[in-house]
């Protein structure tokens, strides 16, 4: 199961899997819900500070998030889902610092094998121990007074997928994060028998199901045998409805990871409009605008990516966004550009990526090395060989400078 990229897609989107709001008294179907101890929790639309964070949270701002959902949970110390909202943004903030938020790596399986950006930080790996632990021991409490609290339920499976999501992405501990990702499965499995209506339960249930569905029929035996099913077409369905959620997180947590999967099913029609939806609702998040073009290129709409892009890169030169890192565009733009035999455009668009990508030796390996490539095309065959060059110096153990060795002694020839 592991071995699949979209085993943690929750977490390498743009969005917060882990930390969704619970559905208000009355559930999404309707029903009441069983009791929860009397307790409220936290969630963006009861709380100032919650829904200010999340909206700073979408827009790649997590200091502020951070420092909106510290003072929520200040306000609610015994509420197990405001610690959750600042253990997300807490861990979601380390991923991008490393380089995990880029939804390219996951349309493959090379996050698999991607180094991060930069080291771990060790005082947010035990700020993320303590949240954990802290929000797990809020939640076992409520269970032990009321085993049956969907809230509670719901809570512990949020937790268990952000400590899935941490150790998988961030450690690449994959068998650990299984573990957590599995326990996480069966509590919101839990609340859904409890309560059917409870439909922000379905993004982790969705998920769980949709990546099990995509397994080999071998691994899926053995998912079987440990009480895991899955059926592919069953998790986009569920992941289908959580975007309607009244709960704005849960509908956007839903449609990042619809819209992950979706591309893999090359359903690209859809993907582009959950996408689509994503960007407006989100102005200032550039991955959600870089994905959008992204997608607008694999389903075949070069000119349309080409603008796309170029529209990404200058709302980076205007701080049209909170964050951005050029280098992830910019290489989009390369790939566009190529597609298209605009290969002048498509070296210079792979130049600024390799420019930008200091801090991500891979990615400035293959921006160089496909701006090599393109130079040889343009039959600008001393340009490539100093890409080349430069390619195998960066590191020449990597596929990148084994490509790159081929080329010196014979030129690339095939667009």
């Amino acid at each position: 199961m592991v071995a699949d990229p979209v085993s943690f897609a929750p977490a390498v989107a743009v969005g917060n899997q882990g930390a969704r709001t619970p559905p208000s008294a009355k559930s999404a179907s309707g029903g009441d819900q069983r009791p929860s101890n009397g307790w409220v929790p936290t969630r963006a639309d009861n709380d100032a500070d919650t829904r200010q964070g999340f909206e700073h949270f979408y827009s790649l701002d997590y200091d502020k998030a951070i420092r909106d959902f510290e003072a929520a949970q200040k306000a609610h110390p015994n509420d197990p889902f405001a610690v959750n909202h600042l253990l997300a943004a807490v861990i979601f903030k380390e991923l991008y610092r490393i380089g995990a938020m880029d939804t390219e790596a996951y349309a493959t399986d090379n996050f698999l094998t991607k180094k991060p950006q930069a080291p771990l930080d060790p005082a947010v790996r035990e700020r993320v121990r303590q949240l954990t632990a802290q929000a797990l021991g809020l939640e076992q409490a409520l269970l032990q007074k009321t085993p049956d609290d969907v809230n509670a339920l719901y809570a512990r499976g949020a937790t268990r997928a952000l400590e899935s999501t941490y150790i998988g992405l961030a450690n690449h501990a994959w068998f650990s994060a299984l573990r957590n990702a599995v326990a996480a499965r069966h509590d919101n499995e839990r609340v859904l028998q409890l309560d059917p209506g409870y439909v922000d339960a379905k993004v982790v249930v969705g998920t769980d199901l949709y990546i099990i569905g995509s397994l080999s029929w071998p691994v899926r035996v053995a998912a079987s045998v440990a009480g895991l099913s899955g059926n592919k077409q069953k998790g986009l369905d569920y992941l289908r409805q959580a975007t309607g959620s009244k709960h704005v997180e849960v509908a956007t947590d839903a449609k990042v990871v619809l819209a992950l999967f979706l591309r893999r099913e090359q359903k690209y029609a859809e993907a582009l409009q959950v996408v689509n939806e994503l960007q407006h609702a989100n102005p200032r998040n550039f991955l959600m605008a870089t994905e959008y073009a992204h997608l607008l290129n694999a389903a075949g709409h070069g000119p349309e990516a080409i603008a796309a892009y170029r529209k990404v890169l200058a709302g980076c030169g205007k701080d049209a966004y909170n964050q951005c890192r050029i280098q992830i565009p910019a290489f989009g733009l390369g790939e566009a550009l190529r597609g298209q035999k605009d290969y002048a455009g498509a070296a210079e668009a792979y130049e600024l990526a390799a420019a930008n990508s200091t801090k991500d030796a891979d990615l400035q390996q293959k921006a160089m090395l496909a701006a090599g490539e393109m130079y040889d095309l343009l039959q600008k065959r001393d340009t490539a060989l100093e890409k080349y060059k430069a390619v195998i110096a960066e590191n020449s153990a990597s596929n990148s400078a084994e490509l790159a060795r081929r080329y010196m002694k014979t030129a690339y020839t095939n667009p």
